[in-house]
Protein backbone atom coordinates (compact mmCIF):
# COMPACT_ATOMS: atom_id res chain seq x y z
CA UNK A 1 0.00 0.00 0.00
CA UNK A 2 2.88 2.44 0.88
CA UNK A 3 4.60 1.74 -2.46
CA UNK A 4 1.15 2.38 -4.30
CA UNK A 5 0.54 5.56 -2.47
CA UNK A 6 3.95 6.86 -3.31
CA UNK A 7 3.39 6.06 -6.79
CA UNK A 8 -0.22 7.49 -7.04
CA UNK A 9 0.89 11.37 -5.32
CA UNK A 10 3.34 11.83 -7.79
CA UNK A 11 1.11 10.67 -10.78
CA UNK A 12 -1.74 12.54 -9.67
CA UNK A 13 0.34 15.77 -8.23
CA UNK A 14 -0.92 15.11 -4.66
CA UNK A 15 0.73 16.55 -1.46
CA UNK A 16 0.51 14.28 1.58
CA UNK A 17 0.49 16.13 5.07
CA UNK A 18 0.71 13.94 8.27
CA UNK A 19 0.42 15.21 11.80
CA UNK A 20 3.23 13.71 14.27
CA UNK A 21 -0.08 12.21 15.84
CA UNK A 22 -0.74 9.83 12.69
CA UNK A 23 0.48 6.41 12.67
CA UNK A 24 4.21 5.32 11.27
CA UNK A 25 3.13 3.60 8.29
CA UNK A 26 1.48 6.62 7.23
CA UNK A 27 4.25 9.37 8.75
CA UNK A 28 6.38 7.20 6.12
CA UNK A 29 4.42 7.90 2.79
CA UNK A 30 3.67 11.93 3.61
CA UNK A 31 5.75 14.33 2.01
CA UNK A 32 5.44 16.05 5.44
CA UNK A 33 4.60 15.30 8.70
CA UNK A 34 4.40 18.49 11.18
CA UNK A 35 2.21 20.14 14.16
CA UNK A 36 -0.63 22.26 13.16
CA UNK A 37 1.23 25.31 12.95
CA UNK A 38 3.48 23.83 9.94
CA UNK A 39 0.35 21.99 8.83
CA UNK A 40 -1.37 25.20 8.08
CA UNK A 41 2.12 27.22 6.57
CA UNK A 42 2.55 24.49 4.73
CA UNK A 43 -1.20 24.09 2.89
CA UNK A 44 -0.87 28.04 2.46
CA UNK A 45 1.83 27.70 -0.22
CA UNK A 46 1.11 24.40 -1.44
CA UNK A 47 1.71 24.25 -5.22
CA UNK A 48 0.26 20.61 -5.68
CA UNK A 49 -3.39 20.44 -7.05
CA UNK A 50 -4.76 18.23 -4.05
CA UNK A 51 -3.86 18.48 -0.26
CA UNK A 52 -4.22 14.89 1.68
CA UNK A 53 -4.43 15.86 5.27
CA UNK A 54 -4.01 13.02 6.99
CA UNK A 55 -5.63 14.52 10.60
CA UNK A 56 -8.85 15.70 12.05
CA UNK A 57 -11.23 17.67 10.50
CA UNK A 58 -10.64 21.34 11.69
CA UNK A 59 -7.05 20.91 9.91
CA UNK A 60 -8.75 19.70 6.69
CA UNK A 61 -11.09 23.13 7.09
CA UNK A 62 -7.90 25.04 7.84
CA UNK A 63 -6.36 24.04 4.75
CA UNK A 64 -9.11 24.48 2.51
CA UNK A 65 -9.29 28.32 3.82
CA UNK A 66 -5.49 29.10 3.48
CA UNK A 67 -5.63 27.25 -0.40
CA UNK A 68 -9.24 27.77 -1.46
CA UNK A 69 -8.79 26.75 -4.79
CA UNK A 70 -7.27 23.37 -4.16
CA UNK A 71 -8.53 19.93 -3.28
CA UNK A 72 -8.45 19.34 -0.10
CA UNK A 73 -9.41 16.11 1.05
CA UNK A 74 -9.74 14.49 4.80
CA UNK A 75 -9.60 10.42 4.35
CA UNK A 76 -11.67 10.12 7.06
CA UNK A 77 -14.38 12.40 7.69
CA UNK A 78 -15.18 11.51 11.18
CA UNK A 79 -11.95 12.32 12.42
CA UNK A 80 -12.89 14.88 14.71
CA UNK A 81 -12.00 16.89 17.53
CA UNK A 82 -13.98 17.08 21.01
CA UNK A 83 -12.34 20.31 22.19
CA UNK A 84 -13.10 21.73 18.90
CA UNK A 85 -16.97 20.89 19.32
CA UNK A 86 -16.60 22.32 23.09
CA UNK A 87 -17.69 25.59 21.45
CA UNK A 88 -19.67 27.39 18.97
CA UNK A 89 -19.85 30.70 17.18
CA UNK A 90 -22.48 31.87 19.23
CA UNK A 91 -20.02 31.70 22.88
CA UNK A 92 -17.65 33.80 21.38
CA UNK A 93 -20.19 36.59 20.46
CA UNK A 94 -21.64 36.57 24.03
CA UNK A 95 -18.11 36.25 25.05
CA UNK A 96 -17.42 39.31 22.91
CA UNK A 97 -20.25 41.66 24.53
CA UNK A 98 -19.17 40.55 27.91
CA UNK A 99 -15.62 42.06 27.33
CA UNK A 100 -15.77 44.29 24.10
CA UNK A 101 -12.34 45.76 24.46
CA UNK A 102 -10.76 42.01 24.40
CA UNK A 103 -9.18 40.70 21.41
CA UNK A 104 -10.63 37.12 20.62
CA UNK A 105 -7.40 34.63 19.92
CA UNK A 106 -8.45 31.15 19.00
CA UNK A 107 -6.30 28.44 19.22
CA UNK A 108 -6.43 26.11 15.37
CA UNK A 109 -8.08 23.59 17.38
CA UNK A 110 -11.31 24.84 16.78
CA UNK A 111 -14.46 24.81 13.80
CA UNK A 112 -14.08 27.01 10.69
CA UNK A 113 -17.01 28.65 11.95
CA UNK A 114 -15.78 29.56 15.56
CA UNK A 115 -12.74 30.81 13.54
CA UNK A 116 -14.93 32.72 11.31
CA UNK A 117 -15.77 34.93 14.46
CA UNK A 118 -12.59 35.54 16.13
CA UNK A 119 -9.84 37.89 15.63
CA UNK A 120 -6.79 35.77 15.16
CA UNK A 121 -6.08 32.36 15.19
CA UNK A 122 -2.68 30.57 17.15
CA UNK A 123 -0.94 27.43 17.79
CA UNK A 124 0.72 26.36 20.60
CA UNK A 125 3.43 27.03 19.25
CA UNK A 126 2.35 30.10 18.42
CA UNK A 127 0.31 31.32 21.04
CA UNK A 128 2.54 33.25 22.91
CA UNK A 129 4.33 35.24 20.25
CA UNK A 130 0.72 35.92 18.85
CA UNK A 131 -0.89 37.19 22.04
CA UNK A 132 2.39 39.14 22.42
CA UNK A 133 1.85 41.09 19.28
CA UNK A 134 -1.24 42.10 19.70
CA UNK A 135 -2.32 45.85 21.22
CA UNK A 136 -5.21 44.92 22.99
CA UNK A 137 -4.87 44.24 26.95
CA UNK A 138 -7.19 42.34 27.35
CA UNK A 139 -7.84 38.38 25.38
CA UNK A 140 -10.50 36.11 25.40
CA UNK A 141 -8.98 33.24 24.73
CA UNK A 142 -10.77 30.15 22.80
CA UNK A 143 -11.15 27.34 23.66
CA UNK A 144 -8.32 25.37 25.78
CA UNK A 145 -8.57 26.61 28.94
CA UNK A 146 -5.10 24.88 29.49
CA UNK A 147 -3.41 26.49 27.42
CA UNK A 148 -4.84 29.57 28.05
CA UNK A 149 -3.67 29.35 31.05
CA UNK A 150 0.02 28.77 30.37
CA UNK A 151 -0.09 31.72 28.09
CA UNK A 152 -1.32 33.63 30.73
CA UNK A 153 1.79 33.10 33.25
CA UNK A 154 3.65 33.93 30.47
CA UNK A 155 1.95 37.53 29.63
CA UNK A 156 0.58 38.40 33.25
CA UNK A 157 0.73 42.26 31.94
CA UNK A 158 -2.46 41.02 29.82
CA UNK A 159 -5.79 40.30 31.49
CA UNK A 160 -7.01 36.57 29.94
CA UNK A 161 -10.65 35.37 29.76
CA UNK A 162 -10.90 31.52 29.57
CA UNK A 163 -13.85 29.50 27.65
CA UNK A 164 -14.07 26.31 29.58
CA UNK A 165 -12.37 24.14 26.73
CA UNK A 166 -10.29 21.26 26.97
CA UNK A 167 -8.16 18.64 25.33
CA UNK A 168 -9.57 14.98 26.72
CA UNK A 169 -6.20 13.32 25.47
CA UNK A 170 -4.19 16.00 27.45
CA UNK A 171 -6.38 16.77 30.56
CA UNK A 172 -6.79 13.64 31.96
CA UNK A 173 -3.10 13.56 32.80
CA UNK A 174 -2.57 13.38 36.39
CA UNK A 175 0.22 13.78 38.66
CA UNK A 176 -0.19 10.35 39.60
CA UNK A 177 0.62 9.82 36.05
CA UNK A 178 3.90 11.87 36.26
CA UNK A 179 5.19 10.70 39.68
CA UNK A 180 4.80 7.07 38.44
CA UNK A 181 6.94 7.40 34.93
CA UNK A 182 9.20 9.35 37.09
CA UNK A 183 9.57 6.52 39.40
CA UNK A 184 9.72 4.16 36.33
CA UNK A 185 12.53 6.57 34.36
CA UNK A 186 14.36 8.06 37.17
CA UNK A 187 17.30 9.58 35.05
CA UNK A 188 14.59 10.79 32.26
CA UNK A 189 13.69 14.20 31.20
CA UNK A 190 9.85 15.29 31.37
CA UNK A 191 8.59 16.91 28.34
CA UNK A 192 5.24 18.03 28.48
CA UNK A 193 2.58 19.62 25.80
CA UNK A 194 0.96 23.05 27.58
CA UNK A 195 -2.55 21.18 26.54
CA UNK A 196 -1.83 19.32 29.90
CA UNK A 197 -3.51 20.72 33.12
CA UNK A 198 -1.21 23.14 35.42
CA UNK A 199 -0.30 20.72 37.67
CA UNK A 200 1.08 18.67 35.40
CA UNK A 201 2.97 21.22 33.79
CA UNK A 202 4.84 22.74 37.14
CA UNK A 203 6.30 19.39 37.32
CA UNK A 204 8.16 19.36 33.30
CA UNK A 205 11.58 19.84 32.63
CA UNK A 206 10.20 21.06 29.27
CA UNK A 207 6.97 22.79 28.08
CA UNK A 208 6.69 22.97 24.45
CA UNK A 209 4.59 22.40 21.23
CA UNK A 210 4.70 19.04 19.21
CA UNK A 211 7.55 20.35 16.79
CA UNK A 212 9.21 21.79 19.74
CA UNK A 213 9.27 18.71 22.26
CA UNK A 214 10.45 17.07 19.03
CA UNK A 215 13.63 19.37 18.27
CA UNK A 216 14.46 19.84 22.04
CA UNK A 217 15.07 15.80 22.07
CA UNK A 218 16.61 15.77 19.24
CA UNK A 219 18.84 18.07 20.06
CA UNK A 220 19.38 17.66 23.64
CA UNK A 221 22.74 15.76 25.00
CA UNK A 222 20.15 13.85 27.15
CA UNK A 223 19.06 10.15 25.97
CA UNK A 224 16.39 9.39 28.37
CA UNK A 225 13.01 11.59 27.85
CA UNK A 226 9.12 10.89 29.27
CA UNK A 227 7.75 12.51 26.08
CA UNK A 228 4.21 13.86 27.71
CA UNK A 229 1.97 14.30 24.69
CA UNK A 230 0.07 12.05 22.41
CA UNK A 231 1.33 8.23 22.11
CA UNK A 232 2.94 9.24 18.40
CA UNK A 233 5.24 11.50 19.28
CA UNK A 234 7.51 9.25 21.12
CA UNK A 235 6.99 6.50 18.03
CA UNK A 236 8.48 9.07 15.64
CA UNK A 237 11.25 10.47 17.91
CA UNK A 238 12.02 6.79 18.51
CA UNK A 239 12.89 6.63 14.98
CA UNK A 240 14.35 10.03 14.84
CA UNK A 241 16.93 9.46 17.12
CA UNK A 242 17.02 5.99 17.66
CA UNK A 243 19.63 5.92 20.18
CA UNK A 244 18.14 7.80 22.63
CA UNK A 245 14.90 6.58 24.98
CA UNK A 246 11.63 8.17 25.08
CA UNK A 247 9.02 6.59 27.29
CA UNK A 248 5.30 7.99 27.26
CA UNK A 249 4.42 9.13 30.13
CA UNK A 250 1.09 6.97 30.17
CA UNK A 251 0.15 4.12 27.77
CA UNK A 252 -3.03 4.93 27.56
CA UNK A 253 -1.61 8.74 25.97
CA UNK A 254 -3.57 7.84 22.61
CA UNK A 255 -6.32 10.40 20.13
CA UNK A 256 -8.66 8.42 19.11
CA UNK A 257 -9.81 10.53 16.12
CA UNK A 258 -5.95 10.91 14.91
CA UNK A 259 -5.79 6.98 14.92
CA UNK A 260 -9.12 6.69 12.98
CA UNK A 261 -7.20 7.42 9.82
CA UNK A 262 -5.67 4.20 8.06
CA UNK A 263 -3.22 3.87 5.53
CA UNK A 264 -5.92 1.93 3.65
CA UNK A 265 -7.75 5.21 4.28
CA UNK A 266 -5.09 7.37 2.33
CA UNK A 267 -4.80 5.13 -0.56
CA UNK A 268 -8.63 5.10 -1.10
CA UNK A 269 -8.47 8.63 -0.96
CA UNK A 270 -6.04 8.99 -3.74
CA UNK A 271 -8.03 6.17 -5.68
CA UNK A 272 -10.94 8.05 -5.72
CA UNK A 273 -10.72 11.17 -5.08
CA UNK A 274 -13.41 10.84 -2.42
CA UNK A 275 -14.27 12.82 0.94
CA UNK A 276 -13.11 16.28 -0.17
CA UNK A 277 -13.52 18.77 2.09
CA UNK A 278 -16.02 21.81 0.73
CA UNK A 279 -16.93 24.99 2.65
CA UNK A 280 -19.43 27.89 1.80
CA UNK A 281 -17.37 30.75 0.57
CA UNK A 282 -19.19 32.97 3.07
CA UNK A 283 -17.65 30.52 5.87
CA UNK A 284 -14.26 30.33 4.54
CA UNK A 285 -13.46 33.96 3.67
CA UNK A 286 -14.65 34.90 7.38
CA UNK A 287 -12.56 32.44 8.97
CA UNK A 288 -9.11 33.28 6.05
CA UNK A 289 -8.77 36.54 8.20
CA UNK A 290 -7.85 34.66 11.92
CA UNK A 291 -5.96 32.23 10.07
CA UNK A 292 -3.89 34.81 7.61
CA UNK A 293 -3.03 37.07 10.25
CA UNK A 294 -1.37 33.85 12.42
CA UNK A 295 0.69 32.78 9.80
CA UNK A 296 1.96 36.42 9.01
CA UNK A 297 2.41 36.98 12.59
Amino acid sequence: MQQEIIKLKKEKNVLILAHFYQTMDIQEVADYVCDSFEMARLAHKAEQDTLIICGVHFMAESAKILNPTKRVILPVPGAGCPMADMITPEDVIALRKQHPNAAVVCYVNSTAAVKAVSDICCTSSSAERIVRALPEKQIIFIPDRNLGSYISSKIPEKEFIFHPGWCPVHDCITTDDVTNAKNAHPNAKLLVHPECRGDVLRQADFIGSTAEIIEFAVKSDINDFIIGTEIGVAEHLAKLAPAKHFYPLTSSFECEDMKKVKLSDVLHSLTTGEHEMLLSTKEAEAAKHSLERMVTI
